[in-house]
């Protein structure tokens, strides 16, 4: 399983209209993509304008190929991109140990 890291951060006031579009655009457009596997979404204390949204994948393609290179991406982004204060950071991540 393969963990996509998203450091977003959002202009300032947005919060509550991002909150919704985030939840909307993982419910319609990236549960429906290959290989998703779940979610989650935090939002900073110190930086309330700063969220971290965790997508579970199957395989590194599912996310980079499957979902990036179709048509969904641009629907994703077009949900939560006008909330963007500036392009999201993005790194994927192997799972290495894990607590029972």
């Amino acid at each position: 399983m393969i963990l996509e890291l998203a450091d977003i951060r959002i202009q300032p006031g947005q919060n509550a209209a991002f909150e919704e579009a985030i939840q909307r655009g993982l419910a319609t457009v990236i549960s429906q993509a290959k290989g998703f596997n779940g979610f989650k979404v935090n939002r900073g204390i110190e930086s309330p304008e700063r969220y971290i949204l965790q997508i579970f994948w199957s395989t590194l393609e599912d996310h980079n190929v499957g979902f990036r290179e179709s048509p969904a991406f641009a629907q994703w982004r077009a949900i939560v991109g006008p909330f963007f204060a500036g392009p999201p950071t993005v790194e994927h991540f192997e799972l290495v140990a894990r607590s029972q």
